[in-house]
């Protein structure tokens, strides 16, 4: 009897210290796990909003020359709004007509960028590994009242 009471307080507080471990040993790729959907999420809504405001603007344009800049200049700023490397995203855009100013064509614009993943070191940031690669499309129509003033 004395023998085990012995063994009883000698074990005393051990139950705290080993919740302690487990815990810290869950909690760590739970708090990366929210990290990392977070970022991804934040880079979803980046290029999905470029690519909107970019078909947005393609449909307005005067002329096709003057569309794919403020195209890419659109991009550019919407990625950058949410921190996405706009130098490494790439823009297409597509048309439902020969003449894509035309009334009544759509525009499809298509967004394509790689969300680094956080607390990656650069030197582990590989393309496959350390980036998820988002895409994103939207498509305008050009209104039919578009050139009615030329």
């Amino acid at each position: 009897m004395a023998a085990r009471l012995a063994v009883a307080a000698s074990e005393r507080g051990s139950a705290s210290l080993e919740f302690l471990t487990v815990g810290i040993i869950l909690l760590v790729p739970l708090v990366y796990l929210v990290l990392a959907v977070a970022a991804i999420q934040g880079g979803a809504l980046a290029v999905e909003g470029a690519a909107r405001q970019a078909a947005r603007i393609a449909v307005q344009a005067s002329a096709e020359g003057a569309a794919d800049a403020a195209v890419d200049r659109a991009v550019r700023v919407t990625l950058a709004d949410y921190g996405v490397d706009a130098d490494a995203a790439s823009v297409t855009i597509e048309c439902s007509a020969a003449d894509c100013l035309e009334p009544g064509s759509r525009i499809r614009v298509s967004v394509v960028a790689r969300v680094s993943l956080p607390l990656v070191p650069d030197f582990l940031a590989l393309e496959a590994v350390g980036s998820v690669p988002l895409e994103a499309s939207a498509t305008q129509t050009v209104s039919r009242f578009a050139r009615s003033g030329s």
